[in-house]
């Protein structure tokens, strides 16, 4: 028996579901496939997607009255699930393969506690204006196993999951932290410190929404902020993280005092080389690097 559940903001959730739905009535198992709308603004998009869910046999569609987040959203379809597999997908992303739903079902019946599939981003280049984001993701998401089983935690993304209900009971997303991202972070931590297994498996999904460089740059930035809120409330370990890791040697070595002007000095050089047609990853980090330290002085010091 297993539930699909899928939250949504804004995003056309119609072909995923109907991918899913074809394979799932290839196989002989109860299911469900719930979507939660998170209240989205684009009202049209709300409306199709729900008439759809109507029309999907044993599909469920929870329109909320209110935008609550994506550690709560997540928490909530946990809660409305009706069986003890659940398969967490996020809106954009399809199965890469017709043996997506095939491969997770023989899994259900081995002794797991959470197994990730992975994620992979399209073969076409896309535009430029959305080449960072391409880019990163193929470099350093869209991992093999065998990569992602070195560091089963830190490698785990939540767009791509299973999870026994039970064990969603004692492992639930972190409704207290700003809405903004990082919260699978945290979510995959608890793990690690809570001892559930994650296991890694290929079965991928192909990430579809690509953000602009310039909308990318600016998430990347926050999520540099929320990691040093998580810090500064003590709810994330200095190591668990590349950069939290590398800033705290910094530190250490006294050198931090280095970065700030550092940042305000080649900022400019970094978002040229980011937003243009051959995006380095190298500037990339020093870019974000030099952003931790200039946001640490001006914020938590």
């Amino acid at each position: 028996m297993l539930s699909i559940l899928i939250p949504t903001f804004n995003y056309n959730i119609i072909p995923l579901v109907s991918k899913i739905v074809d394979q799932l009535k290839k196989e002989t198992i109860a299911y469900e496939v719930v979507v939660a709308d998170d209240y989205s603004t684009d009202r049209a998009i709300c409306i199709a997607n729900q008439d759809y869910l109507n029309k999907v046999e044993l599909g469920r569609f929870l329109p909320l009255k209110n935008n609550i987040g994506r550690s709560a959203i997540r928490n909530l379809l946990a809660e409305e699930a009706l069986y003890q597999n659940l398969l967490f997908l996020d809106a954009d992303v399809l199965p890469k393969w017709d043996s997506f739903i095939k491969k997770y079902i023989q899994l259900l019946d081995t002794n797991y506690e959470i197994i990730y599939g992975g994620i992979v981003y399209q073969e076409q280049k896309p535009e430029k204006n959305q080449l960072l984001r391409w880019k990163y993701g193929n470099a350093r998401e869209a991992v093999s196993v065998k990569e992602r089983s070195k560091r089963p935690y830190i490698n785990f993304l939540t767009l791509n999951f299973l999870i026994k209900k039970e064990v969603s009971k004692r492992l639930r997303f972190n409704e207290e932290i700003p809405n903004l991202r990082c919260e699978d972070t945290l979510f995959s931590m608890d793990a690690k410190n809570k001892k559930i297994k994650v296991d890694h498996v290929d079965n991928v999904v192909v990430h579809l929404g690509l953000e602009t460089s310039k909308i990318f740059l600016k998430k990347s930035l926050e999520s540099i902020e929320v990691r040093q809120g998580f810090l500064n409330d003590a709810l994330l370990e200095t190591d668990y993280t590349k950069i939290t890791w590398l800033a705290n040697r910094i530190q250490k070595l006294n050198l931090g005092f280095i970065f700030p002007p550092f940042y305000k000095i080649s900022k400019s050089f970094f978002e040229k080389n980011l937003l243009s047609d051959s995006p380095s990853m190298f500037c990339f980090d020093l870019y974000r690097l030099g952003y931790y330290f200039y946001y640490e002085k001006n914020n938590f010091l």
